[in-house]
């Protein structure tokens, strides 16, 4: 991959000596690697804030999250993060291609952390594909030679996942949050208690003489639900033959008993907690990032060969609740939900968790297993939504958590769901038994049909 010629003409107004590398062992950021090449705290990261005055830039190391609040304060502006959108249409019309590392702009001011000027050299990667711009500290220096330092950078702790570690980190996680998290959920906080719906939802799941005419009586007794149900087998993306005029023509005609009995679940759960209707963080973005979970999750499967695939209703229900944790975060923290979706939205290069973690205490995936537990649901449920962002996890159940995991990255990759995009190791495909190259055409299938999918998650917000 060439340097786009604006940014090499860029360095070399400036007189700046670089190498491009690549294939460098980076180590994991949220891991300690025995014998890393370069470390996240060398390669720099550019953020793009804006208030009504104008807007800034920023570069902090990409192992450090950037407390908005802090930097509010310091410069006496009410900084917020420019949208990926509008980051990107900066990027263009400046012609820097995908350098995240480079100033974008020489005309707007430039902030950089401290932190980036005490490592030996720094690296600038080039997109995704695996390269980098090598700059020696004296180098660097001269690239943000007019920048002001500023210190509004949090540095995050890495974490031991060696096998034993692993293990005491999850006993840890389970006496922490049954003694704190959990009385909170339970008592504290007011949870609303798991919906009567839902509960016979989940007794018709372990009832192995449950049919679709069981199913379908207990769906139908809630309308609204009844109705989605309906709705969901009518759309375009299953191609259904005839009308659907009934819950019992979904099960048996289109969906089938598991589909619709997990479906049924998720949507009953998710009507539980609210979140507000419109906006970037609204009910419609989060049913549909839901949908497009279960769907991928859905094709993931199906992918396995039979010897090793997992239960299907299960994973497909792990997708639809994927992102449940957010629904409590909103619950439990309204005075702070706000907040948080900037803090997430200033650091575009960390996975939320890191931010939730530093601002909460707690994530929203560590909630959302801990509700899960309350209501009794499947422990395949509770590890797949504790675990998937952390796919070296190898307890039980955690073909659901890594296949999650593996969900959210290709979704990432093709802009359908937030977050950074991490490459996904041979050995997590491995690990399941699940060839890439099949993945990967369950997902073009997924983008094919994007605006059938879109469909069903606005009935699912409405």
């Amino acid at each position: 991959m060439s340097i786009p010629p604006n940014v090499a003409d860029r360095l070399a107004q400036k007189g700046i000596d670089y190498q491009i590398l690549e294939d460098l062992e980076i180590a994991p950021l949220h891991q300690v690697s025995s014998s890393p090449q370069i470390d996240k705290s060398q390669i720099v990261q550019v953020i793009v804030l804006q208030d009504p005055v104008g807007k800034v830039q920023l570069l902090l190391p990409s192992n450090c999250l950037l407390d908005l609040q802090d930097l509010c304060t310091a410069t006496n502006r009410n900084w917020q993060a420019i949208s990926p959108s509008g980051f990107a249409e900066l990027a263009r019309i400046q012609d820097v291609g995908l350098t995240p590392g480079l100033p974008i702009c020489d005309k707007l001011p430039l902030l950089v952390d401290q932190r980036l000027l005490k490592p030996a050299c720094l690296f600038l990667e080039l997109g995704d594909s695996g390269q980098f711009l090598k700059l020696e500290q004296a180098e660097f220096s001269k690239l943000v030679c007019e920048a002001n330092i500023c210190d509004s950078c949090v540095p995050l702790p890495k974490i031991n996942v060696n096998q034993d570690d692993r293990q005491t980190v999850v006993d840890s996680v389970k006496r922490f949050t049954s003694l704190r998290v959990k009385r909170r959920l339970e008592e504290t906080l007011e949870m609303p208690p798991l919906p009567n719906t839902a509960e016979r939802i989940i007794q018709l799941r372990i009832n192995p003489d449950a049919g679709a005419g069981d199913l379908a009586e207990v769906v139908e007794q809630d309308p609204s639900l009844a109705a989605q149900v309906v709705s969901w087998a009518s759309s375009p993306y299953y191609a259904a033959p005839g009308a659907i005029k009934s819950v019992h023509d979904a099960v048996i005609r289109v969906l089938g008993f598991d589909l619709v009995i997990n479906l049924s679940l998720g949507l009953a759960l998710g009507k539980t907690l609210t979140l507000p209707e419109s906006g970037p963080h609204g009910a419609f973005s989060y049913w549909r990032q839901a949908v497009y979970s279960a769907t991928l999750m859905e094709g993931l499967v199906k992918a396995i060969s039979s010897d090793y695939r997992p239960e299907m209703g299960l994973a497909y229900l792990s997708g639809l609740l994927s992102n449940y944790g957010y629904l409590v975060l909103a619950h439990i923290f309204p005075p702070y939900f706000s907040k948080l979706n900037r803090d997430i939205e200033a650091n575009p290069h960390l996975d939320s968790f890191y931010i939730e973690q530093n601002s909460l205490g707690v994530d929203r995936e560590t909630l959302a297993s801990q509700l899960m537990e309350c209501w009794n649901m499947p422990e395949e449920i509770i590890v797949a939504l504790r675990w998937q962002h952390h796919p070296e996890f190898s307890g039980e159940h955690s073909v659901y958590s890594r296949l999650l995991h593996i969900s959210h990255q290709l979704l990432r990759s093709t802009g359908m769901a937030p977050g950074p995009v991490h490459s996904i190791p041979d050995a997590y495909f491995q690990a399941l038994h699940l060839d890439r190259d099949d993945a990967h055409s369950v997902l073009n299938n997924l983008v094919s049909k994007q605006d059938e999918l879109l469909k069903i998650a606005k009935t699912m917000a409405s």
